[in-house]
């Protein structure tokens, strides 16, 4: 019986050959934008963060770095402004308007996407907050392009196009993506991944100022109270100089207790891997890692953690990371600092005591004498 021979499929088609095929009405597109989140007079510091990465890759790519602020007209929102020069924006695009005081999807929508169609950026970044999420994918979507979440990288490509990188498949690979054939190029980036720029004393630079107006009766959604997070009782692992976290490793529920002993004496806090949430040993605002909070401390201890790539996105970060583990070939040991092969159950009282003997007062008054 004669087979028929199959035909090679054709060769995919290149990065760099793709983005030649960029819509006429997108290459004048230029600049890359910082969206401020501004709420009730307090800015996020994720914004800030962004900033300097948006630093990065302006010089890159040889353009301008704009922020972008909405806001109530008012001294809070002035404030911003001068913030966002003091960390590096050559301009700020500004919107002043009552109905932008709390946000709401609508008019938040509706200002940014007049903006970008107004002044065409290349590159427009979020914080991938609650708030930068939803304001993200609704702006992504009124626009028709692409949109990267929860990033861990951000680069610039040789050919000019934003590289972002993020955990895929669980967070068990980090992966690359393009938007090449729409624009802006949008990606949303957690606290606590990029590093804090360092503020400066630059004066005010040029501000452009949008005139915007929207109907309150166009808005659907209205706002009857406000709850700050400084009510919350959840904990606030992303802010914090000393976590203490606890994997499959600590063996049962009941060991918990022991990376909260440590995190007290040493006056931290604590948190965990997924596994322990999937478990319900712990609850979800603990979780560390790319599914849940991104940390950067000075000090984080890791006890019976392996130390997958979901996790490892969410610590690396850290100035200093020890981790314990009984598998000398734990995936976390890659990436620590300090490395400890040994039972976590065993070894953490000692650390404890340890740390209880070396930080009491009359070790202190030896130390200091």
């Amino acid at each position: 019986m004669a087979t028929r021979k199959r035909e090679a499929p054709p060769p995919a088609q290149a990065r760099a050959g793709m983005k030649k095929d960029l819509p006429e009405q997108f290459r004048d597109y230029r600049h890359v934008w910082v969206f401020i989140e501004l709420e009730r007079g307090q800015v996020h510091p994720v914004s800030f963060e962004l900033l300097g990465e948006g630093r990065r890759l302006a010089d890159q790519l040889g353009v301008q770095l704009a922020a972008i602020i909405l806001g109530p007209p008012g001294e809070s929102t002035w404030h911003a402004v001068a913030e966002a020069f003091a960390y590096d924006a050559d301009l700020v695009y500004l919107v002043e308007e009552p109905l932008l005081t709390d946000y709401r999807n609508e008019p938040f929508t509706k200002a940014l996407t007049d903006l970008v169609a107004a002044y065409k950026p290349e590159i427009l970044l979020l914080g991938a907050t609650t708030l930068g999420r939803d304001l993200a994918g609704s702006v992504a979507t009124t626009l028709l392009t692409g949109l990267t979440a929860d990033c861990t990288g951000l680069d610039v490509d040789a050919d000019g196009s934003l590289a972002a990188t993020r955990p895929t498949f669980g967070g068990s690979l980090l992966c690359t993506i393009y938007t090449l054939n729409c624009r802006p190029q949008m990606a949303t980036v957690r606290p606590r991944v990029m590093r804090m720029p360092q503020r400066s004393n630059k004066p005010i630079g040029r501000i452009i100022r949008h005139d915007w107006r929207m109907c309150e009766e166009e808005i659907v959604t209205k706002v009857v109270d406000f709850l700050s997070d400084g009510q919350s009782e959840n904990a606030n692992l992303a802010y914090a100089d000393v976590v203490v976290a606890g994997g499959l490793g600590l063996g049962a529920a009941e060991n918990l207790r022991l990376i909260k002993d440590l995190a007290r004496t040493i006056g931290g806090d604590y948190g965990c891997s997924r596994p322990l949430v999937q478990k319900g040993w712990m609850p979800a605002d603990r979780q560390i890692g790319q599914t849940g909070k991104t940390i950067r401390p000075k000090l984080y201890i890791a006890a019976g953690i392996s130390g997958a790539v979901q996790h490892r996105v969410g610590v690396e970060g850290a100035d200093l990371i020890v981790a314990i583990n009984t598998d000398p070939n734990a995936p976390i040991f890659d990436f620590a600092h300090l490395a400890v092969v040994a039972d976590a159950v065993s070894f953490l009282p000692a650390l404890t005591d340890a740390f209880i003997r070396r930080l009491a007062p009359a070790n202190r008054l030896k130390l200091v004498n």
